[in-house]
């Protein structure tokens, strides 16, 4: 398998991620990482009232090892595309951890 071309990025307090949600899937997973760097996650909870929002914070708490208090999701907050940061992270752990995610799920 070729390396991947993307890279997650630092922010001022931490790892930044670009996520495209699925909502209303049969189980929660990430589904696979795009060249660009957006992370694909598919989720059980559907997009209303913010559940999927707080089923995507919630999941990468679990799949990061991190409290959710640390994952702000800071733009698309209605949207299925997302900006999260994850406070305390740097992108080269935030990238080993969903990578080794991915993998685990195929």
């Amino acid at each position: 398998m070729a390396p991947r071309k993307f890279h997650f990025h630092d922010g001022s307090t931490g790892a930044a991620l670009t996520i495209r949600i699925t909502p209303r899937a049969s189980r929660n997973e990430i589904s696979t990482v795009l060249d660009d760097g957006t992370v694909k996650i598919r989720l059980t909870a559907p997009p209303v009232e913010g559940q999927a929002n707080e089923a995507l914070v919630k999941f990468l708490g679990e799949v990061l090892d991190v409290a959710p208090s640390r994952i702000e999701i800071v733009a698309g907050q209605k949207g299925r595309d997302k900006l999260v940061t994850i406070s305390g992270m740097d992108s080269t752990t935030l990238q080993e951890r969903v990578l080794a995610k991915v993998a685990k799920s195929r």
